[in-house]
């Protein structure tokens, strides 16, 4: 709901990322640290950008900066982890190189789905977290749910979109 949907290849990815950007008057960009970027492709498409777009990538180092930087940005950027097809959720696994400020500050939030993150329902994202944790892997203490923007119509049932959070939201999924 209130989400924009957009689906392409990798090949393609570039493209309808910048159409997305450019479509929000996009000038400003938090991103989370993670390594898909370069396995899609990406890296080189912001370094083209340099000059049109000012990209942060999460940097724990900095600590609370990141926040103000992801209040300032017109966009945040992530890859969901698992995506729950049926509702349209995208699964954030937050840590130290993916804040969840990132999802929640900017005006506008943009999820790249990978199709292979794709599970029916929030059964199967259970699943595959808690079999994670029992194998003894690193999962996050903190995971973000998130199926578009916020809203809420407990004032004189008046639909308001973006009462906390993103007011706008794409997701864009990747064959």
């Amino acid at each position: 709901m209130h989400t924009a949907f957009k689906r392409t290849n990798r090949d393609g990815l570039a493209k309808v990322l910048a159409e997305t950007l450019d479509s929000y008057g996009c000038k400003e960009i938090i991103m989370s640290n993670d390594v898909r970027y370069e396995e899609f492709g990406l890296v080189k498409y912001f370094e083209e950008q340099k000059n049109q777009l000012n990209v942060h990538v999460w940097d724990p180092s900095i600590g609370k900066d990141n926040q103000m930087i992801a209040e300032r940005a017109d966009v945040g950027l992530v890859f969901s982890d698992i995506t729950l097809a049926e509702p349209g959720t995208v699964t954030l696994f937050n840590n130290k190189n993916n804040g969840r400020s990132i999802s929640l500050l900017p005006r506008t939030f943009i999820a790249i789905i990978p199709k292979s993150t794709l599970v029916p329902r929030m059964t199967q994202a259970a699943k595959y977290i808690h079999e994670a944790q029992s194998a003894g892997q690193d999962v996050p203490s903190y995971v973000s749910f998130i199926t578009g923007p916020s809203n809420s119509a407990d004032i004189e049932m008046k639909l308001i979109v973006g009462v906390h959070g993103p007011v706008k939201a794409t997701y864009i999924v990747v064959d």
